[in-house]
């Protein structure tokens, strides 16, 4: 039969006619619009999306519009979308903060009261299905030549073991030459240290007691009350707090060393809430010891939270203090000490140990704490694993736990050199945890170095990876529109369709529900190639569907039906379907909690499958090393490759 061309492809080709004419009036603009428009045309197709896949952009209006900084997929089906004051100087001073809550199933949106400015905050999935928020922005950088007034940490001494003492913002601390300084935030100095000491005489007569006193400290920023080179110190010195009277002006002073006008950077909070998906709001928990702003939340086998690192309430990077928060009492305690650069990328491993894969969000030296390794909480040991391909391209690099869990294989995808380096690396790397001697091995090249790369886990067990630029924060409009997908079982990516909106620093993505990944956010330094144009924050969202929910379409899918919401104490639950013969594997997915290009919640397991006439049964394992407590996404996929829509099941 002669091939007919369509009504669609022949209006195509008569406007590729006009071109062609307009192409020798002004060839190099016409050829990039008949570009255009072919790509547009290819795209479309129905056999191009069956291979590739799809981009859409959502509608987003007006008023739901922010600047995603975190992304967080709730058990409700609902996204989280924190903005804080979303990199803002202007919207910080004025205390604006901005949360949306999106739900995709409806594409509907809700503004959600934001109390802190969780701006660069730290997140993690709770066993109920709450999502704890900790940390966050105190105070944004002053660049160098910009500061007018010297400033810097002052350590605050309190000498009476007989009470505590909160100073608060504002308190003038003054120097013994004379100089004030003030402080920008509440403190509060814990009683000092009083210990009895008994010894004896020779001949065994007791001596009197003998007391000693160590003297509490706490830590706030300060900044002189003039500018001028007078304030400027490099010198240790005792500074009088302005206002104590009494016995509380002779304990409390401050201490301080270094204030000059040199760069200050991002201050953090100890602020901590948990998001009640069900009352979609903020609720209050107590604060964490430490401010931390670039904090990595951790959830541990037991259902705890642990905080790692962050910029502290003086800018510093949080010397190894970390904290653990316990979800049933709502507190915090002491963790093991060990340092961490900011946002390190932390999976909990098979046996309770943590990996740290080197990937981290920057702040910190370049030669601390960027080697990769295993981490014994217990022992606070750490096992150091060298080797990897351009080790010191780590920074912005992406990381996650390839699918299933259970094979205990991580990979490291892309990075840059630290801090606004030029370098950027196409590099992936693997290692098998499970091996005698766990080491690292080369994987396959991304297209080119890519820093900021987005890296989702999909319910057919391959990894979706999609923007990202080739130099810090998209510098001379190197932002890289292509994704591509990873296949675990031949070791390769394979093409994936090209995003239209271009992602880099501040951006997400995450799995949702559907089985379909959407991508927020994005920060760039300049908006054109020639870098003079400030850039603008991405609010556009765009959604990609994997090539599994085309050819054929969502009527194709696998269909769950009715079953329980949690599983029994075996790991088992059973579920109704029509589609049992066809169902040839079960997974259940954690969701994202996704911020910096660092998502360590996202893991994919493998569940055991049992198939009746009318029902699976699907079976998990019952080690919590491996399946922390909290709510999952299980999907069941059928011998095509394609994901039912996920159903919510409880692990306690």
């Amino acid at each position: 039969m002669a091939y007919r061309p369509s009504k669609k492809l022949k209006k195509t080709l008569l406007g590729g006619g006009a071109v062609v004419l307009l192409a020798g009036l002004n060839a190099p603009a016409a050829l990039s619009f008949a570009e255009e428009k072919y790509h547009a045309y290819k795209i479309a197709q129905p056999g191009y999306k069956a291979k590739y896949g799809s981009w859409q952009q959502l509608d987003v209006p007006d008023a739901y519009r922010l600047n995603a900084i975190h992304a967080a997929l709730l058990h409700t089906g609902k996204v989280l979308l924190i903005a804080g004051s979303g990199n803002n100087q202007k919207k910080f001073d004025a205390g604006t903060f901005d949360t949306i809550l999106w739900d995709p199933a409806k594409n509907t949106f809700k503004k959600i009261p934001t109390p802190e400015d969780f701006f660069c905050a730290g997140h993690s999935q709770l066993p109920d299905g709450r999502l704890l928020v900790a940390g966050g922005t105190a105070r944004y950088e002053v660049l160098d030549g910009e500061v007018k007034r010297a400033g810097g940490g002052m350590r605050v001494k309190n000498e009476s073991p007989d009470k505590a003492i909160t100073l608060k913002k504002g308190t003038v601390f003054r120097s013994p030459s004379g100089v004030e300084y003030v402080s920008k935030f509440d403190v509060t100095v814990p009683r000092a240290k009083r210990e009895f000491k008994i010894s004896y005489f020779t001949s065994g007569q007791m001596k009197p007691w003998e007391t000693k006193v160590t003297a509490a400290e706490a830590r706030v920023f300060v900044e002189a009350r003039k500018e001028g080179p007078k304030a400027l110190t490099t010198e240790a010195a005792q500074y009088k707090v302005l206002g104590l009277k009494g016995k509380d002006a002779n304990n409390v002073y401050g201490i301080a060393q270094r204030l000059t006008t040199e760069k200050q950077d991002f201050q953090g909070i100890r602020a901590a809430y948990e998001f009640d998906p069900k009352a979609e709001k903020y609720i209050p928990v107590a604060p964490m010891k430490d401010a931390r702003w670039y904090p990595t939340l951790v959830t541990l086998q037991d259902g705890k939270v642990l905080a790692v690192s962050g910029l502290n309430d003086v800018g510093d990077v949080v010397p190894g203090d970390n904290e653990i928060y316990d979800p049933k009492t709502k507190k915090w305690t002491k963790g093991p000490f060990r340092y961490f650069p900011t946002y390190p990328a932390l999976f909990l491993t098979q046996g309770g140990k943590l990996f740290y894969t080197g990937s981290n969000a920057g702040y910190g030296p370049a030669e601390k704490g960027r080697v990769p390794g295993l981490w014994d909480l217990k022992k606070n040991t750490f096992q150091a694993i060298r080797g990897i391909t351009d080790p010191d391209q780590l920074e912005t690099s992406a990381s996650l736990l390839l699918p299933p869990a259970q094979d205990q294989k991580l990979m490291v995808l892309g990075g840059g050199g630290v801090g606004e380096s030029e370098l950027s690396t196409a590099r992936t790397a693997l290692i098998d945890l499970k091996a005698a001697k766990p080491a690292f091995r080369t994987g396959p090249s991304l297209p080119k170095g890519t820093r900021y790369l987005s890296s989702v886990l999909l319910p057919d067990d391959t990894v979706f990876t999609t923007g990202g630029s080739e130099k810090y924060r998209g510098r001379s409009g190197s932002d890289i529109l292509k994704a591509q997908v990873y296949e675990p079982k031949t070791d390769s990516f394979r093409e994936a369709a090209e995003p239209t909106v271009g992602r880099n620093y501040h951006s997400e993505a995450l799995l949702l529900p559907d089985g379909r990944v959407a991508t927020f956010g994005s920060d760039p330094l300049f908006d054109d190639k020639d870098n003079t144009k400030l850039g603008t924050f991405e609010q556009r969202v765009e959604i990609f569907t994997p090539p599994y929910l085309h050819g054929g379409g969502a009527e194709a899918r696998p269909v769950l039906g009715e079953g329980p919401r949690e599983l029994d104490q075996n790991g088992r639950a059973t579920f109704r379907t029509k589609d049992a013969a066809r169902i040839t594997k079960a997974r259940l997915m954690r969701p994202s909690a996704v911020t910096h290009t660092t998502d360590v919640e996202q893991r994919s397991i493998e569940l055991g499958l049992t198939k009746g006439r009318d029902a699976v049964t699907v079976e998990a394992p019952l080690d919590r090393t491996l399946v922390p407590p909290g709510w999952y996404m299980l999907f069941v996929v059928d011998k095509d490759g394609r994901p039912s829509v996920a159903k919510w099941v409880q692990v306690d």
